[in-house]
């Protein structure tokens, strides 16, 4: 039985701002209690009666939300991974952005989608996350932790030479402005841009993606989740990029990258009704007769 939910949301746009209000309205009519979560310049209108605590970190709230429920967009949705990664609360995606393959409720179908909430209409998938385990604190003390994907990127106009280790085996020499790690998840993000696979979100696989590769012979690879990545770089420059989803950093050139898969997994809940397959045919607009 559904009796809190947490909502994050980051954007200030007239959609989310719409979106968050439709929730709390919808929890408050079940008598659910809310915990809020927002960065936004404008205050939603509270309901009367409504039963709503507010907070900046999960550790402060009384109890334990059933269910996080994040507002915007994928890059929203990513954001919210670093706030409960190692919490155990599944993760539902509201989506007031673009594409949706992670935010896959969609906004205007909140009032069905909190009642199948409600009545555990729903299945828990596990999503794999990476993590780079050097050099550690890369972000500023928090976890390199990922749900779609880390990269090492160029970062000047010059190739970037990345020598890859899988369990201490080389792999291969990449001449190219970049390699994509990617998550099963994050198959669909970066990875699909440059000509990767396609995996189901509940596989392990690790998938190693060429940014431009300088030989064309190059292709994508995948690899067992439990492989350890070991990246040596060489470039023109003192420095390359690291990223992890949505962060960055510069990083000097004779620092190694060492990738391995995360400790914990993250909960995701995917309603009835809806699946992979449905969302990859409906965003991808596959069998779509462009003719019509």
């Amino acid at each position: 039985m559904l009796q809190r939910v947490a909502i994050f949301s980051k954007d200030n746009n007239t959609k989310t701002r719409d979106g968050v209000q439709r929730l709390i309205e919808e929890f408050c009519r079940r008598g659910i209690r809310i915990q809020l979560y927002q960065r936004q310049l404008d205050p939603v209108n509270m309901c009367e009666g409504a039963d709503i605590e507010r907070f900046d970190d999960l550790a402060s709230l009384s109890l334990k939300p059933d269910i996080f429920l994040s507002v915007g967009g994928d890059g929203t949705f990513l954001e919210t991974v670093l706030k409960v990664k190692d919490t155990g609360i599944p993760v539902a995606g509201v989506n007031t952005g673009r594409m949706g393959f992670l935010a896959n409720i969609p906004g205007e179908e909140i009032g069905r989608s909190i009642d199948q909430l409600c009545n555990n209409e729903y299945e828990i998938i596990e999503r794999s996350m990476l993590e780079i385990s050097r050099p550690a604190g890369l972000f500023e003390g928090e976890p390199a932790v990922a749900l779609n994907e880390i990269t090492i990127q160029k970062a000047n106009l010059s190739m970037i030479t990345i020598h890859v280790y899988v369990n201490d085996i080389i792999l291969n020499t990449y001449w190219a402005d970049g390699l994509i790690v990617s998550t099963a998840t994050g198959s669909t993000a970066y990875n699909l841009s440059v000509g990767g696979p396609i995996l189901s979100p509940a596989d392990e696989s690790i998938i190693i993606s060429p940014i431009s590769p300088h030989n064309l012979t190059i292709r994508p690879i995948i690899l067992s989740g439990d492989s350890k990545l070991r990246m040596v770089m060489e470039a023109r420059t003192d420095e390359y990029l690291a990223t992890s989803d949505f962060r960055f950093k510069r990083v000097t050139i004779s620092e190694e990258i060492h990738i391995i898969k995360a400790a914990t997994k993250l909960k995701t809940v995917m309603l009835n009704g809806r699946d992979f397959y449905s969302t990859l045919r409906n965003k991808l607009m596959w069998g779509a007769d462009m003719r019509n």
